[in-house]
């Protein structure tokens, strides 16, 4: 498993255009996607599903730790990290 943290910059936070990009990233990977957030990142998604995305309510300036777990990890991790930097489409 490997994992990075990344600051979210979409002025607008994840809702559902970004949510729907980060997804479709998400599921080109075997990989298990997730993202931890909220406190010391208790708080976890699944990557791979609009719904838990959007629930996770993350804003402008929140702080995200993807987590992949599986044969392209790295490439899957390197991906989900770009895409966010990157805006997300927007």
């Amino acid at each position: 498993m490997v994992s990075e943290k990344v600051t979210l910059k979409n002025p607008t936070g994840l809702h559902l255009r970004p949510a729907g990009f980060l997804c479709k990233e998400a599921m080109k990977y075997k990989s298990v996607v997730t993202f931890g957030y909220g406190p010391e990142f208790i708080n976890s998604a699944n990557a791979k599903s609009v719904l838990s995305v959007l629930g996770a309510r993350i804003r402008n300036g929140d702080e995200i730790e993807f987590h992949c777990d599986g044969e392209d990890e790295e490439e899957a991790l390197k991906a989900m990290v770009g895409i966010v930097e990157d805006g997300l489409g927007e």
